[in-house]
């Protein structure tokens, strides 16, 4: 059983604190917030020769066996259960601007590793799967910051190719018969989808700055899930100042790369080259760039409503 943060949940909670209320951005499009690289590895995954239609056949699969294994196996989010996640999805939906019948499913499973994945199926309604040590780890603001990185997925069009890069997250052993007899196909463009999947991930850190409105509260999700929050063991969010320093890694290792000569380059490359994320330090890095951009202050200025309003 996990308690309801302190301080209740949703755009309510939020008023309460005496923070200022949060913009909903009408007309927010996918281009308005996809990374560079999003688009440029979308573009070069699409030329991969057979990829497009060995991800079809994985996906088609998986349908209805994932969603099953989900709805069965899982503690579905709503108004009687975890109410405060329930109300951190409208909040965000709502400040991204999709539509009631677009919003995913979210499901909360039992895991011990701090982890959240977006699963948009065709022939289902989409949904994010939270691990319960997620929520243990992070207070109520982060948890909506988590939740809006998902969402930037459904907000970009992420989809098949999501959904296909989830498949080699989860390994073939977590899966259902079918779907496992199907990872030796997926496996052969492993590295096309790994690169793609840590693009599209710069894109989905800013769904998460446009939601929280202000960079610090996703940055701290990023320095948690590094292992900084040891360092404050109560649920909330960091103290600029730790934030700021873990900023300052990220220029120290820019340095040190810089600094490594051709071998050290491609060594690094090596060990980027095996996660699903981009290195944290420069996830924290692209996230406070943009948000110091005029790109993101013009998202705020143009798309901007007061929610009372709406």
């Amino acid at each position: 059983f996990l308690p309801q943060p302190a301080g209740g949940a949703g755009r309510g909670a939020t008023g309460a604190t005496g923070k200022p209320q949060r913009l909903i951005l009408e007309g927010l499009s996918a281009d308005d917030l996809r990374h560079p690289l999003d688009r440029r590895q979308t573009k070069a995954l699409e030329r991969v020769p057979g990829i497009s239609a060995a991800v079809r056949q994985v996906v088609s699969v998986l349908e209805q066996n994932v969603y099953e294994d989900n709805i069965s196996s899982s503690v579905l989010v709503g108004p009687q259960q975890y109410p405060w996640v329930h109300a951190l999805l409208a909040s965000a939906c709502d400040a991204l601007d999709i539509r009631e019948e677009d919003r995913p499913e979210v499901y909360v499973r039992q895991n011990p590793i701090p982890n959240a994945y977006t699963l948009a199926i065709r022939t289902k309604r989409p949904f994010i799967v939270v691990h319960t040590a997620l929520l243990e780890l992070l207070c109520e603001e982060e948890v909506e910051a988590v939740i809006a990185h998902e969402l930037g997925h459904l907000k970009c069009e992420h989809g098949t190719w999501l959904s296909a890069a989830n498949v080699l997250l989860l390994g073939a052993s977590t899966l259902p018969l079918p779907a496992r007899l199907l990872g030796p196909l997926l496996e052969r463009f492993q590295e096309d989808l790994l690169t793609w999947q840590r693009a599209a991930e710069l894109s989905c850190d800013r769904a998460a700055l446009l939601v929280t409105q202000e960079p610090w509260v996703p940055l701290s999700v990023i320095v948690k899930l590094s292992g900084g929050g040891a360092s404050h063991p109560s649920r909330r969010v960091l103290p600029r100042e730790q934030l700021e320093a873990f900023l300052e890694q990220a220029r120290r290792y820019d340095e040190a790369k810089g600094e490594a000569g051709m071998l050290g380059s491609m060594l690094g490359g090596m060990m980027r080259g095996a996660g699903t994320h981009p290195l944290p330090v420069l996830r924290a890095r692209e996230l406070r760039r943009w948000a110091d951009s005029e790109q993101f202050r013009r998202i705020l200025g143009e798309k901007g409503a007061d929610p009372a309003t709406v």
